[in-house]
């Protein structure tokens, strides 16, 4: 089953080599809602292994994204210890909107459209 979340990137890591063979990427996603009048903020972290580490390298940080992902869950034992790890592995990462644009610069007004010079003014006083 893959899942599917929109947010900021805020944040985005080197590529770690773990293994001769396995190599992993995280990232942070910004996502804000609005709920019964109230604005919630969560930063979820999420991982790239293998060729996937790659998908981040066109991405800046604060480009609006849309990142498709899989649960993955993990039983560890060590000296009869068990823990349990939860991962997001992302499989795409889509951009969703451009970064905005600086508005144009203000336009001057012509020398028709400017008010007449004192020198015309014809007010009696």
């Amino acid at each position: 089953m893959s899942f599917e979340l929109a947010g900021k990137l805020i944040e985005k890591f080197d590529v770690v080599q773990v293994s001769d063979s396995f190599r992993k990427r995280e990232f942070v996603i910004e996502k804000t809602e609005n709920q019964g009048g109230m604005e919630f903020t969560d930063h979820i972290k999420f991982q790239l292994t293998q060729d996937r580490c790659n998908l981040l390298d066109s991405l800046n940080l604060q480009d609006e994204i849309r990142v498709k992902f899989n649960i993955r869950g993990r039983r560890w034992v060590k000296d009869s210890n068990v823990s349990y790890f939860t991962n997001l592995e992302a499989w795409r990462i889509e951009k969703t909107a451009e970064s905005p644009e600086k508005p144009p610069p203000p336009s001057f007004p012509a020398d028709e459209d400017a008010p007449p010079s004192a020198e015309f003014d014809d007010l009696p006083f």
